[in-house]
């Protein structure tokens, strides 16, 4: 897909409003489309370091020296253990998420075992994110219940290059389509601020139209020491909450979720993307980087439906 090319007329009328007025017709969007709708999210990171894989923004890759934790895959106990834990905390949905190009044979089996056993203990919707899997790995998840499988594209397919270079844009879009085939549910997004445009960010979210994704988690580049990212300035605040709108415009009726960086990048700001189009957040930390107190989260969505209603 051509960048320039995909965007239509609308698009590029959105792109030239003022910033306040593309963020009303977002909040307008995200109204119409979902109303008061809110989801919580909480992931473990259920397999850590070691990856093979060169995204120059991750902290788990073995091509990178960063000071991380480094694990294998987490005992079924060890999971159902966080997976309660996010229910406390106010989840709706938990992700199991694993570092690495793609989960072996068996360890995709010990994951399908602790999702039914999840799934008998509590009411959470389940999601994982395990790699570029294999169909008959994607069949064993299907059968043990797993509703929802993530796989981020990360950011345009132009600009993917400029980030990832052990793996294609293409092999991304072919583990989301076998999963869509399956029946599942697909979570997929990416990262802003890794030197990506406007443009970029309008493409990425084309193609995740395109792909019909159900949600779509937003992270922020927090740059992490070790990584070829260390060094990259933060992303401005403007430039975010008019990459939430525009995501709004461009997927109305999906849930779009922002996860790393909103406390580290957004700070004071946090609650102006729920004011862009976002409905929705991971709380309780994310994979190599800590989240804010629980409380404060808890506080924080209170006051977004005091937004909303307002």
């Amino acid at each position: 897909m051509n960048k320039t090319k995909a965007k239509s007329l609308e698009i590029s009328l959105w792109q030239s409003l003022p910033t306040l007025e593309l963020l009303r017709l977002a909040n307008e969007a995200r109204e119409a489309q979902l109303g008061s709708k809110f989801e919580l999210c909480s992931i473990t990171n259920a397999k850590s370091g070691l990856c093979p894989e060169d995204c120059k923004f991750c902290a788990q890759s073995s091509r990178h020296s960063t000071q991380i934790p480094i694990y294998p895959l987490k005992s079924m106990a060890e999971i159902l253990k966080e997976a309660q834990r996010a229910r406390e905390i106010g989840a709706e949905r938990f992700g199991i998420v694993t570092s690495g190009r793609a989960l072996a044979p068996g360890e995709v089996k010990l994951v399908a075992q602790t999702i039914r056993e999840i799934k008998k203990q509590t009411n959470l919707k389940l999601c994982a994110s395990l790699g570029s899997l294999p169909k008959s790995s994607l069949v064993i998840l299907k059968e043990s219940g797993l509703e929802r499988y993530h796989h981020n594209i990360e950011t345009s397919p132009e600009f993917f290059p400029h980030v990832v270079s052990t793996h294609s844009f293409d092999e991304k879009i072919k583990t989301i389509k076998a999963a869509k085939e399956l029946g599942f549910e697909v979570c997929s997004g990416g990262i802003i601020g890794m030197g990506e445009d406007e443009d970029d960010r309008i493409s990425m979210a084309l193609v995740l139209k395109e792909l019909q994704v159900d949600s779509v988690p937003i992270n922020i580049l927090v740059p992490i020491a070790g990584t070829p990212l260390e060094k990259k300035p933060p992303i401005s605040i403007l430039d975010i909450l008019r990459a939430i709108a525009l995501f709004r415009l461009i997927l109305p009726d999906k849930s779009i979720k922002i996860a790393a960086g909103r406390e580290s990048i957004l700070k004071d700001f946090q609650g102006q993307v729920f004011l862009a189009g976002a409905n929705g957040m991971l709380i309780g930390g994310y994979l190599t980087l800590k989240g804010r107190e629980i409380g404060e989260d808890h506080r924080l969505v209170k006051e977004i439906a005091g937004l909303w209603s307002g």
